[in-house]
């Protein structure tokens, strides 16, 4: 189970990635968040959303084994287990593995859907 994307319909408010950083970090920090919100201005004008897949892609490449699978099929980074070694960011074919200077650990999507909830454009939904 993974978010998808219809990106031709986000108008940038960014409500999606208040919802996640706050369902992973508790902050009102779009910085903080899982996804990706692309903007190509001026031409095409357009916003482009990255979601996590849930490929199994940084598990594989995670030196360490911190990246688990929950019982929802998502893919989730153990923090306390996490050396921040970048070689999952490195492989993940989305480009959706994230750092912050606040956190030692990375940090990805786990499919919690948040952000669907808010969506005032009905682009993301969780299938």
């Amino acid at each position: 189970m993974y978010l998808h994307a219809h990106s031709a319909r986000c108008s940038g408010c960014r409500a999606c990635q208040v919802a996640c950083s706050l369902h992973l970090f508790g902050e009102n920090n779009p910085k903080k968040s899982a996804l990706a919100i692309v903007p190509h201005f001026p031409a095409p004008g357009t916003f482009e959303v990255r979601t996590c897949t849930q490929c199994g892609i940084c598990a594989d490449a995670c030196p360490v084994e911190a990246i688990h699978q929950n019982a929802a099929g998502a893919y989730y980074i153990q923090a306390d287990e996490c050396t921040a070694c970048l070689a999952c960011q490195s492989a993940c074919p989305e480009g959706v593995i994230f750092t912050h200077p606040d956190h030692d650990a990375l940090f990805k999507c786990d499919a919690c859907a948040d952000c669907v909830a808010v969506c005032g454009m009905d682009v993301l939904r969780l299938g």
